[in-house]
């Protein structure tokens, strides 16, 4: 295999059989402009690679997660090129589980495979590369993509992105999923990283919203966590998130100083 990354900002990432649900999200919010920290993807047909693809297909149709994980586990990375391109980035940076079959309307894998905030050293980010690679074989995932997805599928690809040393962050969907309203959006925000909002380690401060941005509802737990003016930054990047990808959005933010950099956008498939 002669390319085992691809960069956010390189055409091929777009493409969702090169760089999964995740990282084809992100090379299309970096391709429009929009404030998103880099990073790059190891391209999803790198692990098939290094496996024997078989025996692990037939560990997966057997939902046989242990064997599977064992066989990912056992492989080799190619921690040269992986290390070039984390020392390119440097740093402290995510490494995020991307799945080619991840988030379509039909289902959303959120979740079902791992994500390792604040990894530093190349040798690092190429170990938790190999994880996020098993995680996709874990006895849950393998469950679901047998109700969901298909079971032959060893296509997983990882993204590797710089972290944020937010002030601020969270989520934000661009639908009330709750209330299941199209003219309202939601927004939850903590101070600090947004991991403690998606891992439900932190109840965040909770807006519902009119699509201009103004409060209908509003939960403080921390007092108030964003201003008026950054909610009707997080409607207008959201809404046009929205009107990119075709449908309504679940979005993961982040806010350094008066800058909003977008971290990540997946369909809400709830409604």
């Amino acid at each position: 295999m002669t390319e085992v990354v691809v960069w956010f900002d390189d055409s091929p990432c777009l493409d969702l059989r090169v760089s999964g649900g995740k990282g084809a999200s992100l090379a299309a919010m970096a391709a429009a402009g929009l404030n998103v920290p880099p990073g790059f993807v190891v391209r999803a047909d790198v692990m098939a690679s290094l496996v024997d693809a078989e025996a692990l297909r037939a560990c997966a149709r057997e939902l046989d997660w242990a064997a599977a994980q064992k066989l990912v586990g056992a492989c080799r990375p190619p921690r040269e090129q992986i290390g070039l391109a984390y020392d390119r980035l440097g740093g402290s940076v995510a490494v995020r589980s991307s799945a080619c079959a991840e988030d379509s309307e039909e289902a959303s894998f959120a979740g079902q495979q791992e994500t390792f905030l604040e990894v530093e050293g190349a040798e690092d980010v190429c170990d938790r590369v190999v994880e996020c690679w098993a995680s996709f074989f874990s006895e849950r995932a393998l469950f679901y993509r047998s109700q969901k997805g298909s079971l032959d599928d060893l296509d997983m690809a990882v993204v590797v992105q710089r972290m944020i040393d937010a002030e601020k962050s969270g989520v934000l969907f661009t639908v009330d999923p709750v209330a299941r309203r199209r003219d309202r959006l939601l927004v939850e925000a903590v101070f600090g990283l947004g991991e403690q909002v998606v891992s439900g380690e932190v109840t965040p401060d909770h807006y519902i919203v009119d699509r201009n941005g103004h409060v209908k509802t509003e939960r403080l737990v921390h007092g108030g966590v964003l201003t008026a003016e950054e909610l009707k930054t997080l409607v207008t990047a959201g809404t046009s998130l929205e009107e990119r990808f075709g449908g309504p959005q679940d979005i993961e933010w982040a806010i350094v100083g008066d800058s909003l950099f977008l971290l990540q956008s997946r369909p809400v498939t709830t409604l």
